[in-house]
């Protein structure tokens, strides 16, 4: 059965989605591993990154995206998900990079989330609408070494949904104030869902990202979470601030992850943040 890990973060803009993305190309390219990312996001960011705007079009279209699954899950009598036709293969946009697959997002999940928030409204003690993409995944599960799920910047349902399957998180964050401030009270939310739910979620890690190596700031703060006894660990590869790491997010076309990420210490820096991650969770999960 695949270890799943939710990357979250309460603060837009910290780098969730390009960590998630990079953590599943390098896992697959660099370490062997089959990998399966599952894009919670309703902005659709991982989804594009992954397979371009126009495969996406086409696929909500279809009705290929996790929009379909929740839909059903909120109206019983509206189409049913087809997982395997939804699921695609090798989607990363580097030829070095095989083994890594997609369930795609569609904008129509904003729409929905608001039906699932409405049943556990009505039904405060029912699990059911956190179960929706835990119930999906139980059937290909075996199939992947990692399932990595990118969720939104907020604890709603589908986040909740997220935090569901995981058995670990990871949570990317600028290395300043604004972007840490609230991770101790994020830490504390996923405590209390893991008991309501019953089942263990591990920090494996916090992620910087963004870092200037000439901010003393951002020195100031990374020594400040080292030493937060309530933050399990924080990942000794800090990704760095940089131009092609943020072009990233353009689907293009790339020979290797070098020439996607950069040479200039940012496929190092990924690497490292790679094989540490792999590393905690063959550890704690």
């Amino acid at each position: 059965m695949a270890r799943v890990i939710a990357t979250i973060n309460l603060k837009g803009g910290v780098g969730k989605t390009t960590t998630t993305a990079a953590l599943g190309e390098f896992m697959a390219a660099e370490f062997g591993q089959r990998v399966l990312l599952v894009d919670l996001d309703p902005q659709t960011n991982l989804t594009t990154m992954m397979i371009g705007e126009e495969r996406w079009r086409e696929l909500n279209e279809l009705g290929r995206t996790l929009a379909t699954l929740f839909h059903r899950a909120v109206d019983p009598d509206a189409d049913a998900f087809d997982i395997e036709k939804a699921l695609q293969h090798d989607v990363s946009p580097v030829t070095a990079v095989r083994g890594v697959d997609l369930l795609a997002s569609s904008l129509d999940l904003m729409e929905i989330q608001e039906g699932l928030s409405f049943q556990q409204y009505a039904d405060p003690e029912s699990h059911r609408p956190i179960e929706v993409l835990h119930s999906a995944l139980d059937r290909i599960g075996d199939d992947y070494d990692y399932i990595l799920v990118d969720c939104p910047p907020n604890l709603g349902m589908l986040t909740l949904n997220g935090l569901r399957v995981a058995d670990g998180y990871i949570v990317p964050t600028i290395p300043d104030i604004l972007s840490t401030y609230g991770i101790p009270q994020l830490q504390q939310r996923v405590e209390k869902f893991s008991d309501r739910t019953g089942h263990t979620i591990r920090e494996l890690g916090l992620v910087i990202t963004k870092y200037r190596s000439a901010s003393s700031l951002h020195r100031t703060i990374i020594e400040q979470l080292q030493r937060d006894d309530r933050i399990a660990n924080v990942v000794p590869a800090w990704i760095p601030e940089a131009n092609q790491i943020a072009a990233s997010a353009e689907f293009v076309p790339y020979g290797t992850l070098k020439r996607k990420y950069g040479g200039a210490g940012q496929f190092d820096a990924l690497r490292m943040l790679t094989e540490t991650i792999l590393m905690n969770a063959q550890v704690y999960l």
